[in-house]
């Protein structure tokens, strides 16, 4: 069975793993994962890869695109459903680029769609001081590292017609049923 993979992009902040999570817990058929929490749970483990994370993570750097796919995919492959939301990926070209060689070259998994939940910059800042404990400094790296990069993944997943922009701003509700629509509409969704 083929694996479909839906990728949540969005400012830090915008609310894109809560609203993941939001949808696995509603759909039995559904994994939510956080690119953030994959790479920490490796970090956690103390292994090598595990190392390197945590000094680019520490520095609020971005973890090389090779490392990051390579926890991706072998995330994607033990996953105990068919249908995945990964939020937080990816975050730069050259990520764009490692992902599209390993699916290119992946029979068994199929990029569905990537959902966009765009919220300001203001809303982005309050929402991740009220839930992180990085700190201000690192919000702004992460948010100008975003920034430097998003209108060339928007661009990148356009042209394959697989972008869908949602307001992250309305209540969180809104943007869970938003999402839950986009799914029903793919025929992906089996309610729990």
């Amino acid at each position: 069975m083929t694996k479909k993979l839906i990728l949540l992009i969005g400012a830090p902040g915008s609310g894109k793993t809560t609203d993941a999570k939001s949808v696995a817990n509603a759909h039995h058929n559904i994994t939510a994962y956080s690119t953030g929490e994959l790479l920490d749970a490796e970090k956690e483990r103390n292994s090598a890869l595990g190392r390197i994370i945590k000094q680019y993570k520490d520095r609020g750097e971005l973890v090389p695109a090779s490392v990051v796919v390579d926890t991706i995919f072998d995330a994607i492959k033990s996953a105990p459903t068919d249908v995945i939301l990964l939020d937080g990926f990816p975050r730069d070209q050259a990520s764009i680029t490692s992902f599209c060689d390993i699916l290119y070259n992946s029979h068994n998994i199929e990029l569905d769609s990537v959902i966009e939940i765009r919220v300001s910059d203001a809303v982005a800042r309050k929402r991740y001081l009220q839930n992180h404990d990085e700190g201000e400094a690192i919000f702004n790296k992460s948010l100008a590292l975003y920034q430097e990069t998003i209108k060339y993944i928007e661009e990148h997943y356009q042209e394959k017609h697989l972008l869908q922009v949602i307001d992250g701003e309305q209540p969180q509700a809104k943007v869970v049923e938003a999402i839950d629509n986009l799914l029903k509409s793919h025929q992906l969704l089996e309610t729990a």
